[in-house]
Formats: structure tokens, sequence, C-alpha cells
């Protein structure tokens, strides 16, 4: 009966789906045999709950409730809205509170006192995970170019480059980049200019990439060749921001960590207890 009833929204939904019948039958058997894995599994975890005598007050449940609601914004009208809309009651809800800090304690008394986080761990983690602590970084770009048609002769285009050469030479010499635009060099067309605006590296082309990863904000890139033209590109800026170092990110690795190691070992206690126990299943 109890099976039953875990697995009744999971065929509800199966048997809604546009899937053909064997393979809904299939998923079906799938979700009949997970759901009875999870039953055996709470058998097995509220057995060790009364062995070890652990339980949690009425008032507990209430405080835990409570502090959802604030965490989340939610007045009881609200709550009870949500849980109708899972099709849920009130009482159903805190009997699933009841058994999460029942189990939380189960988890602290034989699982999370054994698991003991270094701070070598913890720097082992950040470094191969330090992508994620580097912050972001923006690149604030400007550019000059010089259009050349796609029906321009050779000599034009060469025109247009001995200009975009002569703007190096005298970006080189300290020239400010603002100053080029409008500027004619007897090329094709004016020198024009665009700010580009802020990008992350992996946002630009790869060409550009490779043009200003080494770069620092005040430096240009050489003449970069596009579909328009050509161009020269400017780093006007580079923002970097979210980084954080070891020392600051070391609580939260540390919970990561507690987490992983923690469910691990759950897993395996979990695994240990179906093993010395006695369970059998009657088809």
């Amino acid at each position: 009966y109890e099976l039953n009833l875990a697995v009744r929204p999971y065929i509800e939904q199966i048997k809604s789906s546009q899937y053909p019948s064997d393979v809904q039958q299939n998923l079906l058997l799938e979700v009949r045999q997970k759901v009875l894995n999870e039953l055996i599994n709470e058998k097995l975890t509220d057995q060790e709950l009364l062995r070890l005598k652990i339980s949690v007050s009425e008032k507990e449940i209430d405080i835990t409730i409570e502090r959802l609601k604030e965490s989340q914004s939610l007045t009881d009208e609200k709550l009870r809205q949500l849980l109708n809309q899972e099709g849920m009651t009130m009482e159903e809800y805190r009997q699933n509170a009841k058994k999460q800090l029942l189990r939380a304690r189960l988890v602290a008394r034989e699982v999370r006192s054994k698991v003991v986080i270094t701070q070598e761990d913890i720097k082992t983690y950040y470094e191969n995970h330090r992508a994620e602590y580097t912050g972001e970084k923006k690149y604030h770009l400007r550019n000059l170019y010089i259009r050349v048609p796609s029906y321009a002769s050779e000599e034009d285009r060469l025109m247009a480059r001995r200009a975009m050469e002569k703007i190096i030479l005298e970006l080189t010499g300290g020239k400010p980049f603002e100053s080029f635009t409008g500027t004619s060099f007897d090329a094709p067309t004016l020198a024009e200019g665009d700010d580009l605006g802020f990008f992350k590296l992996d946002e630009l082309a790869p060409q550009l990439q490779d043009e200003i990863v080494n770069k620092k904000a005040g430096e240009f890139t050489q003449i970069l060749e596009a579909d328009f033209g050509y161009q020269i590109v400017y780093i006007e800026d580079i923002v970097e921001s979210g980084g954080k170092s070891l020392e600051e990110a070391s609580p939260e690795i540390e919970e990561k960590l507690y987490k992983e190691i923690v469910n691990r070992e759950f897993d395996s206690w979990l695994q240990a207890l179906h093993d010395r126990s006695h369970i059998k299943i009657i088809n």
C-alpha cells in the first residue's frame, strides 16, 4: 500500500506522457524500483532513530518552518497556497520537515562527527578550482577602423593598410587613441572609431582573444583584418570583480567539502546498514 501510494504521482505523470507503451512500461518499472529502495532506506533509518532514541519536538519543527518562511519571505497563507499547488497538506509538510530534522541528527551522530576537513584539503580544492575564485575579468574595448568595400581595388586596399600603419606609428609615439577618429590619411575612407563596451575574453573572436589576452590597459593590437576592412583595437580598461583569496574562500570551500563527504559517507553508512539487515522483497 505504501509503495503504491508513493509511486502514484509518477505513474500519472508517465501515463500522461506521449511515450510509446513499451517505453512507458520500462519507466514504470524503473520508478517503482527506485521508490521501493527509498522506502527501504526510510525503514532502515527509522529503525536506527528508534534504536538511538533520536527525536525532535513539535517546537523544533515549528522553528524550522518559521525559518524557512522567513528566508523565502512567505506568509502562512502563501505557504499554504504553495503546498496546495503541490498537492500537499500542512500536516504532510510538517511530517516531511520532521523527517529532515531526524535525518540531519542521525547524520550528525553517525557520519558528520567523523568527518574532518583539513586546511590542506581546502587549499587543494582552491588550487584545483581556481577559475571559480579568480573573479570575472572584463575588457573595455575601443577600435579604430578604415572600411574597405569588398569591391575595392588592390590599390585602395593598399592605401587603407598604409593609413592604418601610420596610425600604429603615431599611437606608438604616444598620440591619444581617440584623436584619430574622423582623420583622413588619403585612404578610401576616413578612420572611424567606436566604443565597443565591455567583454569577457571568451566572448571575443579567437583572433582578438589571442591579441589582447596578454595586454594591459592602455595598449592596442596590431592591424587586424575584418570583413569590413582593417581595424586596431584599444584596451581602454580591464576590470576584475568577484575574486576571492584562499582565506576569503575557505569557509565556503569547507562547507562544500563537508557536504560532499557527508553525503558520500552517509551513502556508505546506509549501504553497511543494508548489508547487516534482513530485507525480504516479495513480488
